[in-house]
């Protein structure tokens, strides 16, 4: 739906920018290629433009990774405009960039509708068509620390530090104390953080929260990751694989669906079930054999970059595999457990086959629409999978059903356009230039060659 820019959002945001000394205000995007693009505005202009929006170019959405040239493409060329239209809801301060403040847009048509190419906009309808069910989620993405910014032939890690390392707190201490502090300061909870398995790589953890405040955060958690490291003369990047030989970075997707409790009660989860050997309702079972019924399809949008399957293959943890299982850091669905101490409300599923290369509007709504036709049709997901399936023969992964996930951006495409109920759902607009975008990438990705990739992605993402 259109954003409301009433007189009293316009005014409170008014009012933080002059407390706070802020000069400029950008409206900001995610792209196709998960690149955070925008303007700015003065803080003189914003009232205005926050009822009218910043005019861009139709065609900023038919830009690859590795070049910022409009590609051909049937759906955009050069004529045509939308806006940037912000929600006041997502305003933030730019720790990184004192005097500067920023809002998330959805992408607008000039009378006021929600653009077909905006994936904001299709994350909120996903959320629409869950009815009186509450998504929530929380992203969890990984990222590697360089001591400088890369250059092609040229990566230096930050530190050297093992997986949950003690020294590798204290090798970027005070960069990861200032991050944490800027992420509380304007409203991001961190939960945990702590060095990964890969040389200079980190995780910090947000709270779950509304799936459309979930992928804002995750937004904010990269911008304000990748500004804080240039200040501390550090290069941050959440490329699925930066450079050969390291360990990938993935964005695991947690998820749950809620309802209001009765008469202004307690919201209930509907995915706990304590007197389950799972701890999973009926419910939570038909959400995850939606997302197994159209899991190859998915990964078009959530390992949505050619860099993307250096970090899918068997063995890395990554979720290469198409099952469910509890603790199974393999499968592509991972059933996190709880301690006694936990409440069922921390019930919920870790979607592990994403990285941050995908747009995180575009994942989040193609898994919340995919879950949601398990539920409608009641899909049975059939037995969880309690062993590594690395460790299981290819005979015995057919016998139980469990696939390989694509092992190339080309072929996840290729699953998507001939999923019908994800193209449907996306709509005429998304399901026909995203995959030609993503060809366009693959195609260009190749002649460059793989050390051009992993540089591109290394910088960019």
């Amino acid at each position: 739906m259109p954003l409301e820019h009433t007189e009293n959002s316009v005014a409170e945001i008014e009012g933080c920018t002059e407390r706070n000394g802020i000069e400029l205000i950008r409206f900001l995007w995610v792209d196709y290629n998960s690149v955070t693009r925008g303007k700015a505005v003065s803080r003189q202009a914003l009232s205005s433009r926050m009822r009218s929006g910043v005019g861009l170019a139709r065609s900023r959405q038919a830009a690859t990774l590795l070049t910022d040239r409009m590609q051909q493409v049937p759906e955009i060329d050069a004529v045509g405009e939308v806006r940037l239209s912000p929600d006041p809801g997502s305003y933030v301060r730019l720790p990184h960039a004192p005097g500067s403040a920023a809002m998330l847009c959805d992408l607008m048509t000039l009378d006021g509708k929600p653009w077909e190419a905006c994936p904001r906009s299709f994350l909120k309808d996903a959320l629409a068509a869950a009815g009186d069910l509450r998504v929530v989620a929380a992203f969890e993405p990984e990222f590697t620390l360089c001591s400088q910014r890369p250059a092609p032939g040229s990566f230096h890690l930050a530190d050297d530090a093992l997986c949950c390392d003690n020294e590798g707190f204290d090798a970027v201490g005070d960069y990861m104390t200032d991050l944490v502090r800027s992420l509380r300061e304007q409203g991001l909870a961190v939960e945990t953080c702590h060095p990964e398995y890969s040389p200079g790589q980190h995780e910090v953890t947000l709270r779950h929260g509304p799936a459309l405040r979930a992928a804002d955060n995750y937004v904010w958690q990269r911008a304000f990751t990748r500004g804080l490291a240039r200040r501390h003369g550090l290069w941050a990047t959440f490329a699925p694989l930066p450079r050969a030989g390291l360990v990938g970075n993935g964005n695991h997707v947690h998820l749950s669906l809620w309802r209001e409790g009765h008469d202004g009660g307690e919201p209930v989860n509907l995915f706990a079930s304590p007197g389950d050997h799972l701890g999973l309702t009926d419910l939570a079972r038909h959400f995850i054999a939606g997302l197994l019924a159209h899991l190859p399809a998915l990964i078009a949008l959530t390992c949505a970059s050619v860099n993307s399957y250096h970090r899918l293959l068997p063995g890395k943890w990554a979720g290469a595999y198409g099952a469910y299982g509890p603790d199974n850091r393999e499968a592509a669905i991972r059933l996190p457990s709880r301690h006694s101490e936990e409440s069922p409300g921390s019930t919920r599923i870790e979607f592990k086959a994403c990285d941050s290369s995908a747009n995180p509007y575009l994942a989040l709504g193609a898994l919340v629409h995919a879950g949601l036709d398990g539920v409608r049709r009641r899909l049975d997901p059939g037995e969880p999978l309690a062993e590594d399936p690395v460790t299981l023969s290819e005979g015995e992964l057919r016998r139980r059903g469990v696939q390989r996930l694509p092992r190339s951006l080309g072929e996840a495409v290729e699953a998507l356009e001939r999923d019908e109920y994800l193209t449907s759902a996306l709509g005429p607009y998304h399901s026909s230039l995203y995959p030609t975008l993503k060809r366009i990438e693959t195609h260009d990705m190749a002649a460059a060659g793989v050390e051009a990739e992993f540089f591109t992605h290394a910088i960019r993402l």
